[in-house]
């Protein structure tokens, strides 16, 4: 696929993107298309549903999952000496570390794989959205077509698990108010596949049900008019108003689903009230945790794809520009029993070992290094050599160079670490490095789909994986 050089900027972003988004619909009906070889393979699916935990802002490597050398807060220490601050601890693994904070986690490390060395793609000046972007399509940004995100592929070639579940939920982001709403809505839609495989979007867990119900005041005998009328318009309306013939067909059939759910039983699901106190409380941190919670109970009634995010808002979140430890620390709080609790309660329902858990994050974050060592960009974040301030403890530039990955469930190996990371900054990747084109691959694999699976859009193929060139990473399967 053709790239705009990368040095492009959030406006040339956004026109390209939205330019993009026309010729999506515009396009006809989305053709799937194996290569010879990939009509050759079969692939006997490990994993029913994928559940990607997004740690929204850029995640610290050094300061999560792959601890170095501790250098505690004291005011007059070097930047450059800082590598991690927080101390490692011991996980259920004997010859894996990880860093305080993280304890719950640490605790079943056992049931998954950890890899240290997944490297994130050069895109020039670093921009959140576009590493994000990259990261959910495959592709980095902009496009000549509008890239479908993975969830999107996922519910295209594999259709819903349950059809009165949507099969790509997305919970925790919301658009409303955040700086950069129309940059994460470039890659959170389902581009030329159709408006029926796009996320099902719940911005705030704890009140999901509003999603699935009628608005406040409104009585079902009239909402049912309005989708009646609203479905009807969409039907009738002039060519190229809605798109071409067959997205106006997908945006019917996504109203069509949506209804469906209103009535069926599978929507008890979408109800935090309905779970147990005890159980309740277990997840309940935040917005992330109770997300947690409610992509366990949708698991269990035959969701196909869920994403939950930290959330990305510019400055907050994992993107630490300062207050990197404090703010780690609190992070941390949010996530590590949650994500623990998931875990085990899967395993406890039989759910695990056909269910895909992937932890990740757009790239990590260094005190000293912007980029990589070798292609570094334009510091983002003033760091002053000595550190007087708390707020100037941890790590704020972004480091593409290495990053974290937890893996559980769907085939995926148990008490495995893959790949290392250096013990001295730079830190960055010594051996097995893992790039998006064969993460996706590898996640593909374990749904069964082939990474050379294509989609025929304006004549030409779009592969699952970058011009279908990924490659599973099998060391990772049990």
């Amino acid at each position: 696929m053709n790239i705009i050089p990368t040095n492009t900027n959030r406006r040339e972003f956004l026109r390209t993107a939205g330019a993009a988004t026309l010729s999506a619909l515009a396009a006809g009906y989305p053709r799937a298309v194996r290569s010879q070889e990939s009509a050759l393979e079969k692939i006997e699916p490990r994993a029913d549903t994928l559940i990607v935990l997004w740690m929204a802002g850029g995640m610290a490597h050094t300061e999560t999952f792959d601890p170095k050398r501790y250098t505690p807060f004291e005011a007059g220490i070097k930047s450059s000496e800082v590598l991690s601050t927080f101390p490692a601890i011991d996980t259920a693994v004997d010859d894996i570390k990880i860093s305080q904070g993280l304890e719950a986690i640490a605790g079943v490390m056992d049931r998954g794989t950890l890899i240290r060395t997944f490297r994130a793609g050069d895109l020039g000046f670093i921009l959140h959205s576009r590493h994000q972007y990259h990261w959910h399509t495959g592709y980095a940004p902009p496009q000549s077509v509008a890239a479908p995100h993975i969830g999107a592929v996922i519910a295209r070639t594999l259709g819903p698990k349950n059809p009165a579940v949507p099969a790509f939920i997305d919970i925790g982001q919301r658009f409303e108010g955040n700086g950069e709403a129309e940059e994460l809505k470039a890659f959170h839609q389902a581009g030329f596949l159709g408006s029926e495989y796009g996320p099902f979007m719940i911005p705030d867990p704890e009140r999901s049900m509003d999603a699935i119900r009628p608005p406040e005041g409104m009585s079902p005998g009239r909402f049912a008019n309005r989708y009646a009328m609203f479905k009807k318009m969409v039907a009738a309306s002039p060519i190229g108003e809605f798109g071409s013939d067959y997205q106006r067909e997908s945006l019917i059939r996504s109203l069509d689903n949506s209804y469906q759910l209103l009535s069926s039983p599978a929507a008890k699901a979408f109800d935090l009230t309905l779970e147990p106190q005890e159980s309740f409380q277990k997840y309940n941190t935040g917005r992330f945790g109770l997300g947690c919670l409610l992509a366990r109970r949708l698991t269990e009634v035959g969701a196909r794809f869920i994403e939950v995010t930290t959330e990305y808002i510019p400055f907050m979140g994992w993107d630490t520009h300062e207050n990197g430890h404090t703010r780690a620390a609190d992070l941390k709080r949010q996530v590590d029993g949650p994500i623990a609790q998931l875990v085990l309660d899967l395993e406890e329902r039989g759910l695990l070992g056909r269910t895909l858990i992937v932890l990740a994050s757009e790239f990590s974050r260094d005190m000293m290094v912007e980029g990589k060592p070798d292609k570094k960009v334009k510091d983002q974040v003033e760091i002053p050599d000595v550190i007087t301030e708390l707020k100037h403890y941890g790590m704020h530039r972004h480091f593409t160079d290495a990053g974290s990955i937890l893996m559980f469930g769907g085939g995926i190996k148990k008490g495995f670490l893959y790949g290392s990371t250096a013990e001295e900054r730079p830190c960055r990747i010594l051996e097995k490095p893992i790039t998006i084109p064969d993460l996706h691959a590898t996640i593909y694999h374990a749904m069964g789909i082939p990474p050379t699976l294509s989609y025929e859009i304006e004549k030409r193929p779009f592969y699952v994986t970058e011009d279908g060139k990924g490659k599973p990473v099998m060391e990772l399967f049990a």
